[in-house]
């Protein structure tokens, strides 16, 4: 077979060179390409030249055009579009490879270990950190402050738990930032017990730690986006949706994507702080190849797993307790209104039934007389009847399927059998808005996106829990799962003309997989393994 196809290649080439029409920079053949573009939904090749795909077909109908200076032979293996993480924390994926990593901690005593080993090899001055998580945890409850103080009484600690909305701060830390019994921070708690703080601190008043946290220098800073983009590519990943960034950061990863040192693209939601507001409304919208900065990131309510997230009645396992909004619904809505007013996109966080409805609503009153805004709901989690009423394609929900499989151990407890009906619900925001853009919302989540797709798919964690998957009428066809991690994530960035499909006039951005994820039994998809890796025809994987 390997003979026949050479000897086909060769004779093509040979054709096309008896009939030169136009010199390309790049021919891959011999391919499963599926290319999620419905006019030509299934190739066997195409063409690059100057970082675009410019045909796209059978071997035979690409020869006949065009000759080239390289070719590709993907020995039949899959190929996709370049994969687009709608949802993550790029830069914080890259500071994360400098603090102590927390993640998957199934006891105290073992973040307690990690924060030891961490601080014997590094000796920072102040210890950060992220990824514990009490769910994980036999005793499920939130950790207190005393073995830090006692471990590390004249050095700061301040470790985050996984979905970034809850926080564990020592003694030192939180006299660093004149943190006391008496201080009060709306849009979230500060946790007491007997009188005396716990050290745990929920969503707003973390920003008084946060506040102290050394900050990382520019050579920091471009480390932790080198290694980021490392990681990313080796997961197939060529976009990226990083929600949340400092004008400070955006400028670095500009200059870095100029000099060719960052090449992954990038929509980059800017962080809901004024002066950040004021500054992009007043420069307007950026965009490049590689950058597109047309958005701000707002947050609306906390995480379910924390219960920062506020929901319309209290919480199942704590009575009269709803949750805390991190923005004050009058501000919300004058933000949405000084927005809808420009041509930025308003991403909002949401989680619980209440924050969803103040969201969703509020949405659609300021862009009842505008088109095409394509607002985005980040998480959109937890969903009434009455909102999911008044859903339409001027909103795209934005959503992370593997929050569906971490979270559904508990998430029953905190909501109850009739709410969590609308949890996680992406079928129903499927058919509702006709789109879904599909991302992590790493490092709250695992990088991969094969993670992503079998969650959305399967509805099953990495041991295949539960067998029949969780609540499974809300599972996504394969179909729909791809679409959402590239040309309806594309779409969410206003960038489906450019990217998310393999088709003449984008980007050549594409990922060879090691196996056919359209076609490989279920439960094999999380362990597919990304062969080589192209942005723009370039292979940086």
């Amino acid at each position: 077979m390997k003979k026949v196809l050479l000897g086909t290649l060769s004779t093509l080439l040979f054709i096309s060179c008896q009939q030169p029409k136009e010199t390309a920079d790049l021919l891959v053949f011999n391919a499963n390409v599926y290319t999620v573009d419905d006019s030509q939904p299934k190739v066997e090749a195409f063409v690059i030249k100057n970082d675009k795909f410019i045909a796209v077909g059978s071997l035979a109908e690409v020869s006949q055009t065009y000759t080239f200076t390289d070719s590709v032979d993907a020995k039949g293996k899959t190929i996709v579009p370049g994969l687009i993480d709608a949802h993550c924390h790029f830069y914080g994926l890259g500071l994360q490879q400098q603090k102590v990593n927390l993640v998957g901690t199934t006891s105290y005593e073992e973040v307690v270990a990690r924060i030891i080993d961490f601080q014997n090899k590094k000796k920072v001055p102040f210890i950060t950190g992220r990824g514990w998580d009490q769910n994980d945890w036999e005793i499920k409850e939130f950790p207190t402050k005393e073995k830090l103080d006692s471990l590390f009484p004249e050095t700061p600690v301040a470790v985050t738990r996984v979905d970034g909305h809850a926080m564990l701060a020592n003694q030192a830390a939180l006299d660093l930032a004149k943190i006391t019994i008496e201080t009060k921070v709306p849009g979230g708690e500060i946790l007491q017990k007997d009188g005396k703080l716990t050290g745990v601190l929920i969503d707003n008043p973390m920003e008084l730690i946060e506040a102290i946290f050394p900050q990382p220098t520019v050579a920091e800073q471009v480390a932790a986006l080198k290694d980021a983009q490392a990681i990313n590519f080796s997961y197939g990943l060529t976009t990226v949706d990083d929600a949340g960034l400092s004008p400070e950061v955006i400028r670095v990863i500009d200059s870095l994507q100029k000099a060719e040192q960052l090449k992954i693209r990038m929509y980059a939601m800017v962080s809901n702080v004024p002066k950040y507001v004021d500054y992009y409304l007043k420069q307007g919208v950026l965009k490049t190849d590689k950058l597109n900065v047309s958005s701000f990131k707002v947050y609306a309510d906390g995480a379910l797993g924390s219960r920062g997230a506020v929901l319309k009645k209290p919480y199942s396992d704590k009575e009269d307790h709803h949750g805390a909004m991190v923005i004050g619904t009058k501000e919300f809505k004058e933000l949405a209104k000084r927005l809808a007013g420009s041509p930025f996109q308003m991403n909002t966080h949401a989680i619980g039934d209440s924050a969803n409805a103040v969201v969703i609503n509020t949405y659609y009153d300021v862009l009842k007389d505008k088109s095409n805004r394509r607002w985005r709901v980040e998480h959109a989690q937890v969903v009434s009847p009455e909102e999911f009423d008044i859903l339409n394609d001027n909103l795209v929900m934005s959503v992370q399927p593997t929050h569906a499989t971490s979270d559904m151990y508990w998430a029953d407890e905190r909501l109850g059998e009739e709410r969590i009906k609308g949890a996680y619900a992406y079928k129903q925001l499927l058919n509702k808005t006709g789109k879904l853009a599909l991302g992590t919302d790493y490092p709250v989540e695992n990088v991969s996106p094969f993670y992503t797709f079998y969650a959305a798919v399967a509805r099953k964690d990495l041991k295949q829990y539960p067998a029949n998957g969780f609540q499974k009428e809300d599972a996504l066809t394969r179909e729909e799962t791809l679409k959402g991690m590239t040309i309806w994530a594309a779409y969410s960035n206003f960038e489906e003309s450019e990217k998310g499909s393999i088709t003449a006039g984008k980007f050549a951005d594409f990922v060879i997989l090691e196996q056919n994820i359209m076609e490989i039994d279920e439960d094999k998809i999380p362990n597919i393994k990304v062969n080589s890796t192209y942005v723009g025809g370039e292979k940086v994987y």
